[in-house]
């Protein structure tokens, strides 16, 4: 307690020095912790489900003869096409359950009130699997997909209930309409949980077998062996593997693709029938969800964190030359303590706390250029990225930028204070009365190699954001050959609110005479 006392006064004495160091440590330790939060929510998260970590991706890579459609949730080597996974789904052993989803979008409206929805096309295993309880009434179940069937309930996000419907604890059992049809509201799903795919905000889910009132596809793709759509994931039997699912999914699979696809393949080469033939479902993690879009931020993401920490070390080189400066006008007070009898190790501890006080109060106020940070980066962003992107501290990324901090200043104060504490104990007193003017050769020259690499960490940075400004002018004011100011575009689909072919395009021809005159 002594030591925290005196370390406030000798602080209080020196404020330009303490707020230069705090400043200096508040820049750059918030700029990590923003971009750490960035980094975090993206590619660490995990769902927000029961025992995510017992979650499981399936992929089925190899030759896809016929259409495939991909989404946000992963690749085409990821799809499947539904008769297959019903195959699956009946038949399988290896895992305690097995789901699948696919998104779209639509038009829904409730009463007068029509807007543009996006939607999750879910098995009826969908929740149970994931082990996500409802707000509100329930959730999907088997029995809601029907095979091949078209049983009209729908699940709203939590979102959707509280921005669109202001929360209104009597929604359940009233009738949404989707793409003019009527859907049966049965529950709002957890708040927080936003589906199963990183990018992919649902307003509602809905039964796969609903996918074509749903969407703008053809029945038929609930048939056809040959269209690839669906992103499947499943549950770990207890004491299971990734390896021993896999061992049993492949069993099956092979199976099915032996007798029922291999025969449907024609105009298909040889070497391609063999790898046909051959292919494997692939089983991976997914406690993280089914996504694009951590490996297309991950590699900007580390970019971003190695300058930001580029940004930290300047800072630190700073707050260390800060100190070794302040330590040249301590020799007398430091010599005159060692003389009465004072260890060293009492010097290096007192030091130590002027540091760790320092790491405190730079970390309390780099929470307030974390924030500041997250919210210019959402207003870069386009408005549809905030159902992805929360640009909010939470409590791990606060914990982050305290210990972060903390330890910086921490690191950053053993070399000054190991230096203050062994001079010698006649010269430091006599420079403190006038006979020596300067402090030690080797602070001098310590002082000097931290500027120069302060000064060059700083241009490096420079030098890479006036880069970076200069691209992105290039960009944002590149050439499109047309003059675009004061151009809107818009799209007519009076087929997704329950118009037939011949309306539809009577619609379409009214809208756009009116547009004319």
């Amino acid at each position: 307690m002594n030591d925290l006392i005196l370390a406030l006064r000798v602080l209080r004495k020196t404020p330009v020095v303490t707020a230069v160091a705090v400043i200096s440590l508040a820049l750059g330790v918030g700029a990590n912790a923003a971009i750490y939060s960035l980094f975090d929510e993206l590619l660490m998260q995990r769902l927000p489900v029961r025992a995510p970590q017992e979650l499981v991706n399936l992929a089925a890579p190899g030759p896809k003869p016929g259409s495939q459609s991909c989404s946000a949730a992963g690749s085409c080597d990821d799809v499947f096409s539904y008769p297959m996974y019903r195959d699956l789904e009946q038949q399988q052993n290896a895992l305690a359950g097995i789901a699948a989803h696919s998104f779209t979008s639509t038009v829904a409206s409730l009463g007068n009130d029509a807007f543009n929805a996006d939607a999750m096309l879910v098995s009826g295993s969908y929740f149970g699997v994931l082990g996500v309880r409802p707000v509100l009434g329930r959730l999907l179940q088997p029995e809601d997909d029907i095979e091949q069937g078209d049983n009209r309930v729908t699940v709203l996000s939590y979102a959707l209930w509280q921005n669109r419907f202001a929360a209104d604890p009597a929604i359940v059992g009233k009738t949404l309409l989707l793409r003019g049809q009527p859907f049966t509201i049965i529950g709002v799903a957890a708040k927080g949980f936003n589906g199963t795919t990183v990018g992919e905000v649902p307003d509602v889910f809905v039964p796969l077998g609903s996918y074509a009132t749903v969407s703008s596809g053809s029945a038929e793709t609930l048939t056809n062996r040959q269209n690839y759509w669906l992103y499947a994931f499943g549950r770990l039997k207890p004491g299971s593997s990734r390896e021993q699912a896999a061992s049993r999914l492949n069993a099956l699979y092979h199976g099915i693709i032996q007798e029922v696809e291999l025969p449907l393949q024609t105009n298909m080469s040889d070497s391609t029938l063999v790898r046909f033939r051959d292919k494997e479902i692939t089983v991976t993690a997914g406690e993280r969800g089914q996504s694009v879009l951590p490996s297309a931020t991950r590699t900007p993401l580390k970019i971003l964190l190695a300058i930001t920490a580029t940004v930290l070390l300047t800072a630190c080189v700073n707050i260390a030359n800060l100190l070794l400066a302040r330590g040249a006008g301590r020799a007398t007070e430091m010599g005159v303590r060692l003389a009465l009898g004072a260890t060293r190790w009492r010097l290096v501890r007192q030091l130590l706390t002027e540091s760790l006080v320092l790491g405190v109060m730079g970390g309390l106020a780099s929470l307030i250029v974390a924030a500041w940070t997250l919210k210019g980066l959402a207003g870069l962003l386009p408005p549809e990225a905030g159902n992805i992107f929360a640009a909010q501290l939470r409590p791990g990324v606060m914990l982050f930028a305290v210990v972060l901090a903390i330890t910086t200043a921490v690191l950053f104060g053993i070399a000054p204070a190991l230096h203050d504490t062994r001079s010698d104990l006649i010269s430091a007193i006599r420079a403190g009365a006038g006979q020596i003017t300067g402090g030690s050769r080797f602070a001098s020259k310590l002082r000097s190699t931290l500027a120069t690499a302060q000064v060059a960490l700083s241009v490096a940075l420079l030098a890479s954001a006036g880069l970076f400004m200069r691209s992105m002018l290039k960009v944002t004011h590149g050439d499109m050959g047309m003059d675009a100011e004061r151009v809107a575009t818009f799209s007519i689909s009076p087929g997704d609110i329950g118009y037939d072919s011949t309306r539809a395009r009577i619609f379409e021809n009214e809208v756009l005479e009116e547009l004319r005159l």
